[in-house]
């Protein structure tokens, strides 16, 4: 009679950065944004791809701008052609740092998990690489 058993998963470890002032204002979902924003030229459209009501949107941006002290996105207001947002210069470095930082936190967070996760994988398990 053979049993079904679910294989065992390895062991990762996933971290999330967010950034903070008195609030929080910078995280994976203000940088997707804005990196939609990029792509879809439009703070309604990346809004709507992301599930998100346009004011909430607006308001997302515009704590990180007053946080940060910087404007991330240039808003040209709608009209006969509609209106259009691209990323400011500033824009652009906050997406590609925080996303930069990501990469260095999730390669610090395997580290630790290589030196200190054995007691953490189930037996017979070898702890891989991420796999995102």
């Amino acid at each position: 009679m053979s049993t079904n058993q679910n294989p065992i998963s390895p062991v990762t470890a996933r971290v999330r950065l967010t950034l903070h002032t008195g609030e929080r204002f910078f995280g994976p979902g203000v940088c997707e944004l804005l990196e939609r924003i990029r792509e879809t030229g439009s703070i309604q459209a990346a809004a709507a791809e992301m599930e998100m009501s346009y004011t909430k949107a607006w308001r997302i941006l515009n704590r990180a701008e007053r946080e940060m002290g910087v404007q991330l996105i240039t808003r040209v207001s709608g009209g006969k052609k509609g209106g259009s947002s691209t990323l400011t210069e500033a824009g652009e470095r906050a997406v590609r740092d925080f996303r930069a930082m990501e990469a260095k936190l999730c390669e610090a967070a395997d580290a630790l998990l290589a030196a200190h996760g054995a007691s953490f994988a189930p037996k017979g398990v070898q702890r891989t690489e991420r796999d995102d």
